[in-house]
């Protein structure tokens, strides 16, 4: 698929405002967002500031419902039947298989800026109080008796961008290739004693059931966890390398077109890219577009060296068929309980 994100400016400006006119005779209206697991906190405030915009223009107030899960368990339930009007989920990979099944256009990254993704993330490593395993870097996953959180990439987008980050790591060290990258992700997942379905799952088994040494995380749902269990005493630590995470977000144009929701689902994506979407989702951790606002939350974004799946990988189709896919990398070095 060739990526041309559109200009930054032009698509927003105005289009977004007259929105609610175009809705306004159709009445109170009910839109699904169906997202990721970790984006739970966003758009609970996320929602309840939409919905107030939306009234503030004089249209009823819609309803604005959200259901979380793996983004691609998310992805699987929605070719199933589940009507999404919005997809937020973990990777592209996930939203072209919808689109695949016809339920959205082929080229659905084109229609907002930044490859129809209103923000960035990373992957860090999440370690107990003290961090007495001394973990620093990749690397130090492997040490015997390091014991590992990370959800199942069969089913959790957040998951496969743990796997490709190790591996992007491990072809960067000396004498690095991909032989010696499976090894290192197949010592991995040896290491893991649960794999959950969803990045939520995998972080309450990390924090709630204490289970393991570290957890492969999300950055913001890191600093949920330091903000929701203080007493843990959990510690952030960023890698030498990691890899840049791009969620994106996209109108289900079966969907939307059926229930008469387009321009409900638009305004809703879009105001992810205003100002104070923006400030919404620097708030949760999440890494902003908009550079003013990146530039004001600093504090909250240590620099760290990122690659992307495009450049180590070959994009998102190629890591999928290479590693996830049914007899790919993945199935060929997890072996349950060996």
């Amino acid at each position: 698929m060739i990526r041309q994100p559109l200009p930054r400016r032009g698509l927003l400006a105005g289009g977004a405002a007259l929105l609610p006119a175009a809705a306004h005779a159709q009445g109170a209206q009910t839109l699904l967002n169906v997202s990721y697991d970790p984006t739970r906190e966003l758009y609970r405030e996320f929602n309840t500031a939409f919905a107030a915009l939306w009234a503030a223009r004089g249209v009823p107030r819609p309803t604005l419902n959200t259901s979380h899960g793996g983004s691609g368990r998310q992805a699987r339930s929605v070719i199933d039947g589940l009507a999404a009007d919005v997809l937020t989920l973990a990777l592209a990979y996930d939203i072209d298989e919808v689109a695949e099944r016809g339920l959205l256009a082929r080229d659905w990254q084109r229609r907002l800026p930044d490859n129809s993704s209103p923000n960035t993330s990373t992957i860090v490593l999440l370690v107990r109080r003290g961090n007495p395993r001394r973990i620093r870097d990749w690397g130090d996953l492997l040490a015997p008796g390091v014991s590992i959180i990370t959800p199942n990439p069969k089913t959790s987008g957040g998951a496969r961008w743990n796997y490709l980050a190790l591996w992007a790591w491990a072809l960067r060290q000396p004498g690095g290739n991909a032989a010696r990258a499976e090894q290192a992700v197949a010592q991995l997942y040896r290491q893991v004693p649960v794999l959950d379905t969803g990045a939520r799952g995998s972080l309450t088994t990390f924090v709630q059931r204490n289970q393991g040494d570290v957890f492969l995380s999300w950055e913001n749902e890191a600093h949920l966890a330091l903000q929701e269990f203080p007493q843990s005493g959990l510690e952030i630590i960023y890698p030498s390398l990691s890899i840049l995470a791009e969620p994106p977000v996209a109108v289900v144009d079966a969907n939307v077109d059926r229930r008469g929701t387009r321009a409900l689902a638009q305004a809703y994506l879009e105001h992810l890219y205003s100002p104070q979407g923006q400030a919404l989702v620097a708030r949760h951790h999440y890494r902003p577009r908009n550079a003013e606002i990146l530039a004001a939350n600093a504090a909250r974004f240590p620099r760290l060296e990122l690659v992307t799946v495009d450049e180590v990988f070959g994009g998102w189709q190629q890591a999928q068929r290479t590693h996830f896919n049914d007899g790919g990398v993945f199935d060929r070095i997890y072996r349950p309980g060996r």
